[in-house]
């Protein structure tokens, strides 16, 4: 699919007259949807009209947020578009984009914040680190006792071997284990 961008490098997407999208680093069409996920991937690109190179990158990640709006979870109010708009011609239209990104910047920083004060969190939270165990081994439970049921990769409890007769047997051992020291608590 999209590959990461080395040093700083810009990979150059040529759009055609007839709509399609290349990508000249990994020489293949692409769709939309590669564009947005390199986006997701913090892959640098900058899409050009192939006739006359002219830069198309706004007008592209504009198109791709107007699928988005349109397939997804709409994320931008009706409010905010109203206001967008008759921004358009306003004094005030110079000083707007600055404002948006330095905006959307400082959301990301405390996004990340909070993201790591939460593992932190988690991490130092000795009732958070049963709770993650104890659901990791309910989902290798649900997974073993429930016909159809396979475990994804990730959801495999840590240290959990590839193979089924020890998994299974170990997760037999933690369950009398739990069935121990339920028996411990009701007395």
């Amino acid at each position: 699919m999209a590959n990461q961008a080395k040093d700083g490098d810009t990979v150059i997407i040529k759009k055609y007259a007839n709509r399609r999208l290349y990508n000249t680093r990994t020489s293949s069409y692409i769709t939309l949807d590669h564009l947005a996920q390199m986006v997701k991937e913090n892959v640098e690109f900058k899409v050009i009209d192939a006739k006359s190179g002219a830069d198309l990158t706004h007008s592209i990640l504009t198109q791709i947020i107007m699928e988005e709006e349109a397939t997804g979870e709409q994320m931008l109010p009706t409010n905010f578009l109203r206001q967008l708009i008759a921004m358009y011609g306003n004094s005030m239209q110079a000083l707007l984009p600055g404002y948006l990104e330095a905006s959307m910047e400082h959301f990301r920083e405390n996004q990340n914040k909070l993201r790591k004060a939460i593992e932190d969190s988690i991490g130092s939270n000795p009732l958070a680190q049963i709770a993650q165990r104890n659901m990791e081994m309910f989902k290798a439970a649900a997974a073993a006792f429930v016909p159809g049921a396979t475990p994804r990769e990730d959801d495999k409890p840590a240290g959990a071997s590839a193979g089924g007769e020890g998994e299974l047997s170990e997760l037999r051992k933690q369950m009398a284990e739990m069935q121990k020291k339920l028996d411990q608590l009701g007395k």
